[in-house]
């Protein structure tokens, strides 16, 4: 019996209670099209699509909006010649693209952080998750060791902190993408005794004023931040793997983005 684009979702959706006024909807595409091959990624960039198409895949599942904004508010681009070519893209090539964001961070536990704690290999560590952050507790490594550790498991090229190198780090508090506001990140400092806290993103003037403080008064903070997609893009990965089990007649792959700010 054929899957569908629908069954995908229906499969998906399914572990999560249901989600009013989610961004998690089929932004391009048939519902009732047969799934012949599935990618995903965590964004669809215009090079992503192109991948997509190329590998015979016809649904790309995506944790990111397409069009720039969370909500894909398109209003301001109509007459934007890069917003029309990538809509043609899509259009052309019948692509069915499912943004999967709501319903995988609703997961428990939340299978973007679980994708990133895999990938960084601290499985065995995990001391707690929490709704929005997981808290590990590794054997004590210097920050410089740490960040050397997630450059070399992530295959990120290069890190932003704040700290101190030489401290060693054993509690770590563990938040991907954007969620490096200080309302989150500063009260669990305190409330997890954590050494370091590494995220994706967040206002430059909150958490790290608060660790450059911190690190002032003498009260040893650390901060990494690996950027919005080097956080969420193993929870990406780990989605194909999960969705090659659910699925295993169907061909599966995972689309990696080359970071897309660079250091000069």
């Amino acid at each position: 019996m054929p899957i569908t684009v629908q069954d995908v979702i229906d499969k998906l959706t399914e572990p999560v209670e249901h989600i009013q006024n989610t961004v998690d909807t089929l932004k391009a595409g048939d519902p009732a099209a047969e799934v012949i091959g599935i990618a995903t990624a965590f964004m669809a960039t215009h090079k992503v699509i192109e991948q997509t198409i190329a590998l015979g895949a016809n649904l790309l599942i995506t944790h990111e909006g397409i069009y720039f904004s969370h909500h894909d508010h398109t209003e301001d681009l109509e007459k934007d010649p890069v917003y029309n070519e990538k809509r043609r893209l899509i259009t052309e090539s019948g692509l069915a693209i499912y943004r999967f964001h709501d319903y995988w961070h609703r997961y428990k536990p939340d299978g973007i952080m679980t994708g990133l704690i895999e990938a960084l290999g601290w499985q065995s560590h995990i001391v707690e998750n929490h709704p929005a952050a997981s808290i590990v507790s590794i054997p004590p490594m210097t920050l410089a060791e740490i960040s050397e550790h997630i450059k070399r498991r992530l295959g990120i090229p290069s890190l932003r902190f704040t700290g101190d190198l030489a401290m060693k780090c054993k509690h770590i508090g563990l938040l991907a993408g954007y969620r490096g506001g200080g309302s989150l990140c500063i009260p669990l400092f305190e409330q997890e005794s954590l050494d370091l806290i590494i995220y994706g993103e967040g206002p430059e003037w909150e958490t790290p004023e608060y660790v450059r403080d911190a690190n002032d008064q003498g009260k040893k903070r650390n901060l990494i931040v690996l950027g919005h997609a080097e956080s969420e893009q193993p929870g990406l990965n780990y989605l194909a793997q999960c969705l090659q089990t659910m699925f295993p007649s169907i061909p599966t792959y995972f689309i990696p983005v080359e970071q897309v700010l660079q250091v000069i």
